[in-house]
């Protein structure tokens, strides 16, 4: 879901970056106010790890823009949306270093996709349904989380006029299904596990 720079023109790519460095400034205010910043900071540098080893496991796509499994939908559930958010924008910045992956240009558009929307929609969507069924909540908020994501690119890409729709939804949406399947099963799994091995994790404070 990387995007590279050149995609998209320079204006556009400047409104993205101010929004992801809004939304970063803000999580960073509310990381101050915790009285769980120490170990929210050691959490979010382990999931950033873990989130680089994640994504570098890529699928490739015939419109040229990399699909892989993002692990922030996950990171959102337990640490909280902000958190989603900086985990992303710290894993997009050491893709492009250490990978290759991305640019500096779209660094906000990337983050906007894979940060911003991924981890608000999943957090929305897990609080909504988390309460009928804690398994379904987990499920639906990866599932709608990467769905919205991939719609947030799409629009991206629309705007820029670098794509067609129907290229789009050919090359990236059955893709995105796929993965959202697989990833919200694999996160039920997995905070299922954390719930009987370490369930103090799931009690942090959500930012």
């Amino acid at each position: 879901m990387h995007l590279m720079d050149g995609l998209i023109p320079l204006w556009q790519a400047a409104i993205y970056w101010i929004i992801s460095v809004v939304t970063v400034s803000i999580y960073l205010f509310k990381l101050s106010k915790s009285e769980e910043k120490e170990r929210k900071v050691v959490y979010t540098a382990i999931f950033t790890a873990a989130a680089v080893a994640a994504s570098s496991i890529s699928i490739p796509s015939p419109f040229g823009v990399s699909i892989h499994f993002f692990l922030i939908p996950l990171v959102a559930i337990i640490l909280g949306p902000l958190s989603g958010v900086i985990v992303a924008f710290l894993c997009l910045i050491i893709q492009f270093f250490l990978l290759g992956m991305g640019g500096i240009t779209v660094l906000g558009a990337n983050t906007l996709t894979i940060g911003v929307a991924l981890s608000l929609s999943t957090y929305l969507f897990y609080k909504l349904l988390s309460d009928l069924d804690q398994r379904l909540g987990i499920f639906s908020g990866t599932f709608m989380g990467i769905i919205v994501a991939t719609i947030t690119q799409v629009l991206i890409l629309l705007w820029a006029g670098v794509a067609n729709l129907e290229m789009l939804m050919v090359t990236l949406i059955p893709f995105y299904l796929f993965i959202a399947v697989i990833e919200g099963a694999i996160n039920v799994f997995i905070i299922s596990f954390i719930s009987k091995v370490k369930p103090e994790l799931l009690k942090l404070d959500k930012i």
